[in-house]
């Protein structure tokens, strides 16, 4: 599933073309994709101007002049795909290649941009683990996905202590209460196991040994959500990630998969300095999870 940097690459390269158009048509292709599309889909979003876009967790906001909202998730291998022309781009790196077969474009947005004129941004899923829904006017905050998300784990507001005090009284092992998205809303598999390395945490550790005010609880927290912080902001600038040569919109590659550390490296050698661990791969609730048993305590 992409992960937030992914997701805020794909917001970044649609904005030019979104932000200011005029929703001219909407053709939908099929009633569903992981949920059934809301009543009038179409229509309700035809004719409106798009004021802004914005990324909540691993949402895009697609901001309406008449207060609606349209929230889309990208599920397992939901792509957008920039067509202008006969041109055709699309905007994010991904952990695994997005498709660009006709046969699962399912949404296309059809715009008209007072600047840079007519273009399509065409929603491709083969699997359809995505889905679009609509927020009405003053309901975006409340809304069933987005009330209960937690921080961002971008800026500084994810710090130290505040890290600390969410995982007091935790039980569970460090890398859940990470994937927990009421706690810090974005974070997923790749870019946590790469955070807990860079910490010098295992992600099987107590979650709540990183809270209190006494011992090493303060710095193993610091050292967290500054890892947190500085993996994630590294991601977005390289593009993402993918294992394969996948081009943005720009025509530059995601390339934050060639500084993996630990994930997707099973029975390589740990990269830490002077470090002589070889990375392993356990399953947590059904994830797989890389980390060096030498450097990470």
């Amino acid at each position: 599933m992409p992960e937030l940097p992914e997701v805020e690459t794909v917001r970044r390269g649609l904005q030019p073309v979104l932000e200011g158009a005029r929703i001219v048509s909407v053709d939908q292709r099929r009633p569903d994709l992981r949920f059934p599309f809301p009543p009038d889909f179409a229509a309700r979003l035809a004719g409106r101007t798009v004021t802004s876009l914005s990324r909540r967790a691993k949402y895009l906001v697609v901001h309406l002049d008449d207060d609606q909202a349209l929230i889309s998730h990208l599920g397992m291998s939901g792509s957008w795909r920039i067509e202008r022309d006969d041109e055709a781009a699309t905007p994010g790196s991904f952990h695994h290649e997005r498709s660009k077969a006709a046969a699962h474009d399912h949404v296309v947005l059809h715009l008209l941009h007072p600047a840079s004129g007519a273009a399509s941004i065409v929603y491709n899923d083969p699997r359809r683990f995505g889905f679009m829904l609509l927020a009405g006017p003053g309901e975006l905050a409340e809304h069933p996905l987005m009330r209960r998300l937690g921080i961002e784990p971008t800026g500084n507001a994810l710090d130290g202590p505040l890290l600390s005090g969410m995982l007091a009284g935790r039980r569970g092992p460090l890398k859940g209460a990470l994937l927990d998205q009421k706690l810090i809303a974005g974070l997923g598999n790749i870019y946590v196991c790469e955070a807990l390395w860079r910490a010098g945490l295992s992600p099987a550790r107590k979650a709540g040994t990183l809270s209190g005010r006494r011992g090493k609880a303060p710095a193993r927290a610091a050292a967290l959500a500054g890892a947190i912080r500085d993996v994630i902001a590294e991601a977005v600038e390289a593009g993402g990630s993918s294992l394969r040569d996948y081009m943005q919109a720009d025509g530059s590659l995601g390339y934050f998969q060639h500084r993996f550390s630990v994930y997707d490296r099973e029975n390589e050698p740990c990269a830490a300095p002077g470090c002589t661990g070889i990375v392993r791969r356990i399953v947590q609730s059904g994830r797989s999870t890389f980390y060096c048993p030498f450097c990470q305590g």
